[in-house]
């Protein structure tokens, strides 16, 4: 029942008055079994967190990928990890050693770039790439806990519903970021305090999954704990007239997570960014090494994680990136 559990509530969380026992429903078990099930696997770092997923961009923040060239890594990383926007920060095995992504919120005097910047001369960084999405193919993480996913899964792009976000949206925003506890009645307190029932919670919920805002109500999984000991960023030299095609074909991949088109450099060439999982290094290159030979590429990178540093849901908007823009400008 515990992989049944795991897939399941990685696809989806219920928003409803007693999730739990609708999950015990659908697993054949009882709702205390499936509450005590949750709490174990949260006590053991299996599950790292249950919230929204919401997009970025659709909210109006901006949002990259950025790799800073540094001496003193963790200097430079506790530096990074105090902005509010950056969500995941690791060491990775190369030249370019410090990876994280950074989002500002929309009303930032700052701006992304100029963001980026203070970082850079705050940690001391001897350079940088800013790499944000040009063309994202796929963003999700669900791992295979059953191990019985197809190799390769046809993408699902539904059509987004305009939806315009009123007063009582953005406290859901703020709620639903919040991770579900392990109790009968999680939403309660939410619903409360924005003075709506629980039906109107999902429907509002539903809509802004429609409308893009938001991805999905799910877990996100600890990749060690679950069974997924290695994970490599695997980039790609594409040919820019077949870029948008190979993209297609690598975020078919059900190991693969993210797959985006990003910017090129002179000193980086490598536009394609997909995300693998596997259970082992091995597994890892073996995928890897079957998606170049279907897409024909024989110029690609590994940048495996040596450390994380940080890797946290950011806390939409939170007066916290206001306050990182006024202490670092001195006013």
């Amino acid at each position: 029942m515990e992989k049944e559990f795991l897939t399941l509530i990685q696809k989806n969380f219920p928003i409803a008055r007693r999730p739990f026992a609708e999950l015990a429903e659908t697993l054949g078990s009882s709702e205390k079994e499936v509450l005590d099930l949750y709490r174990a696997l949260k006590e053991q770092k299996v599950i790292r967190q249950t919230s929204a997923i919401f997009d970025t961009k659709s909210l109006g923040y901006k949002s990259s990928l950025v790799a800073f060239k540094v001496e003193n890594i963790e200097k430079a990383a506790a530096i990074i990890n105090a902005h509010p926007g950056v969500s995941h920060n690791y060491e990775r095995d190369n030249p370019y050693n410090l990876w994280f992504t950074i989002a500002v919120a929309p009303d930032s005097k700052l701006g992304l770039e100029k963001t980026v910047e203070i970082l850079a001369e705050k940690s001391e960084a001897e350079s940088f790439i800013v790499l944000p999405t040009k063309k994202m193919f796929k963003i999700s993480v669900q791992l295979d806990v059953k191990g019985d996913r197809a190799k390769k899964e046809k993408l699902k792009r539904a059509k987004k519903e305009p939806m315009v976000l009123e007063p009582v949206h953005y406290e859901m925003i703020k709620g639903l970021q919040k991770d579900i506890e392990p109790m009968k009645e999680p939403f309660k307190a939410l619903v409360e305090a924005l003075g709506i029932d629980y039906e109107t919670l999902a429907s509002e919920a539903e809509r802004m999954k429609k409308a893009g805002l938001m991805r999905r109500f799910a877990a996100i999984l600890y990749h060690r704990k679950a069974g997924f000991t290695a994970n490599a960023m695997v980039v790609w030299k594409v040919p820019e007239e077949r870029a948008e095609a190979i993209g297609e074909t690598v975020a078919a991949y059900s190991a693969v997570s993210h797959c985006y088109l990003r910017p090129v450099y002179p000193e980086w060439p490598y536009p394609l960014f997909s995300m693998v999982h596997g259970k082992s290094k091995e597994e890892v290159e073996s995928i890897v090494e079957e998606m170049a030979g279907e897409i024909g590429i024989k110029e690609y990178n590994y940048l495996y994680s040596t450390r994380e540093f940080k890797k946290v849901r950011i806390e939409y908007f939170s007066p916290e990136f206001e306050k990182w823009e006024k202490r670092v400008v001195g006013r």
